[in-house]
């Protein structure tokens, strides 16, 4: 018989095998060496004085190991498959791939960025040199922008698909076995890129292609129906169907889009800044000790704060993490976090945002994107024409002074002193300091001059929708088009675009399968 326990024990015990199994057999009123143990879930509460960790175990004696199952047998090459194109090989555009193989169709992947590891030489470029490649950058290119910050895997939209299934495919792939087991997993940035190179790899040996530096410019359509793509360089490309699935800093795909007549619509998103912390101080707020010891994780925090006509929350903490440049175009100037596996750096940073929830253009789809973009320049051209980007102490910040000099920074490209409380839109400033309020009384100690904002974090999410149906996942102006993910307005962050992109690609199954049966 199987069972479960529940068992919470000090982090000092986290790896004492002997101490565990008595605690399993006191709980479960076992005697010991009769049972086996598998633990399923794993996190941290650290809402007392001392941190403790929360074990849960599957008790029994027939237990299935835990892991990636039989991710190898969904995947089968079929010679005479359907094609679907996708256009973007982010974590949806891969996960729609490797399930429209698992229905027998063949993905052709067109992706505008390079292939995981030649991005590394142009991510170099604008940390060293400020110099930004508008095709490869920390947002363009294999993995999307998810492989260079942090890989992150939480999500709230569990009822959109099986997040077990993806975690297990990321496993199967060379994610650490954690990612099965942790209440917040994370993979790290530095893992990423060899879970992405395998993913493509199990993608091609099944049939499918996969195209670098072809950024889509044209749609091909005839009789209101997608027939395929053209890239920059020329390349005519066809499909039964597409999945258009580019992240949300692809404007360009935007322009095509509504070039073609397909709607568009205003979707509200989010904007502000990045607060960085010592990550030591964010260790001593949440597990209420001077030092977080051998057994602890770096801590995290999320705050949210509603106020009376919007709402400040942070996003995309990365404990332990680094600030990174985000631009992907010249003459633009945004920041993004990321961590490495281990989230040792001794900083902590998270986005600290306020949502814009009315078009600043009424009428306009792209009143948020304009908003977004305008605003990305100001902060640029302010500047002295390079990647440094303004920063300001918090207390600074809140008193409206430039700083006279600045914490260090995990910021490769330089900050300099910058009058953020002039720079970003005076009603978000106001937001964001009654919210650091309300999270210094969350968070004691939060509201420091230790603590800096560096500007800008303006890609929090999409600032617009393209329509689908709700029942087929298909363009209402477009026959064959299904768009998907982040920059479709459908995500937010790795998991919940991976379930898009299995759910659209479930729906382009079943189109596929109608017109084939309609044309027989």
């Amino acid at each position: 018989m199987r069972k479960i326990i529940d068992i919470r024990i000090p982090p000092s015990r986290i790896k004492d095998s002997i101490f565990i199994e008595k605690r399993i057999a006191q709980k479960g009123k076992l005697r010991r060496g009769t049972f086996n143990y598998q633990l399923v879930k794993r996190s941290i509460d650290a809402r007392g004085k001392q941190p403790v960790y929360q074990l849960r175990y599957l008790v029994g004696n027939d237990l299935d190991p835990l892991g990636p199952g039989q991710v190898e047998t969904w995947y089968s090459r079929s010679p005479d498959a359907k094609k679907a194109l996708i256009i973007g090989a982010g974590p949806c555009g891969y996960f729609a791939a490797l399930r429209c193989i698992e229905h027998g169709i063949c993905p052709i992947i067109v992706e505008r960025g390079k292939d995981v590891r030649s991005r590394r030489r142009d991510l170099r470029q604008i940390q060293q040199f400020h110099t930004v490649n508008p095709d490869s950058n920390y947002c363009f290119g294999e993995g999307g922008a998810g492989t260079y910050s942090d890989g992150k895997l939480y999500t709230r939209s569990v009822k959109r698909g099986n997040v077990k299934k993806v975690l297990q495919i990321l496993h199967y792939h060379g994610a650490n076995r954690n990612i099965l087991i942790d209440a917040h997993p994370h993979i790290g940035s530095n893992k990423l890129p060899n879970i992405i190179k395998a993913i493509r790899e199990t993608i091609l040996s099944n049939g499918g292609e996969v195209h670098f530096n072809a950024r889509v410019v044209d749609f091909v359509v005839r009789d209101q129906q997608i027939r395929g793509v053209i890239t920059l360089d020329g390349r005519a490309l066809s499909a039964d169907a597409v999945i258009l699935c580019t992240g949300h800093g692809a404007r360009d795909i935007y322009q095509l889009c509504h070039s073609l007549d397909i709607q568009m619509e205003f979707k509200p998103f989010a904007l502000g800044m990045r607060l960085e912390h010592p990550q030591q101080l964010i260790d001593e707020i949440q597990y209420n000790r001077t030092k977080r010891g051998n057994y602890l994780p770096a801590a995290s925090y999320s705050l949210s704060c509603q106020l009376e006509d919007s709402g400040v929350f942070s996003f995309c903490m990365c404990p332990g993490g680094l600030i990174v440049p985000a631009a992907t175009a010249p003459g633009e100037l945004v920041v993004n976090g990321m961590s490495l596996s281990k989230r040792d750096s001794p900083f902590a940073n998270a986005a600290v945002v306020n949502t814009i929830d009315t078009n600043p253009e009424e009428g306009n789809p792209f009143g948020g994107v304009n908003y977004q973009s305008e605003l990305e320049h100001k902060i640029f051209n302010y500047g002295d024409g390079t990647q440094r980007a303004p920063a300001q102490r918090l207390t600074d910040f809140m008193e409206s002074k430039i700083s006279v000099d600045l914490p260090k920074s995990s910021y490769i490209p330089g900050i300099y002193p910058g009058p953020l409380h002039e720079l970003m839109p005076g009603e978000i400033v106001q937001n964001v300091r009654s919210a650091i309020l309300h999270f210094d009384k969350k968070m004691k100690g939060y509201y420091t001059s230790e603590a800096q904002f560096v500007g800008l974090e303006s890609r929090t999410s999409a600032p617009i929708r393209i329509p689908r149906d709700n029942e087929n996942l298909m363009s209402p102006d477009l026959i064959g088009l299904f768009p998907a993910g982040e920059g479709a307005g459908y995500a937010g962050g790795i998991l919940s675009a991976a379930l898009d992109g299995e759910r659209v690609a479930d729906a382009l199954n079943k189109y596929v399968h109608s017109i084939q049966t309609s044309t027989s």
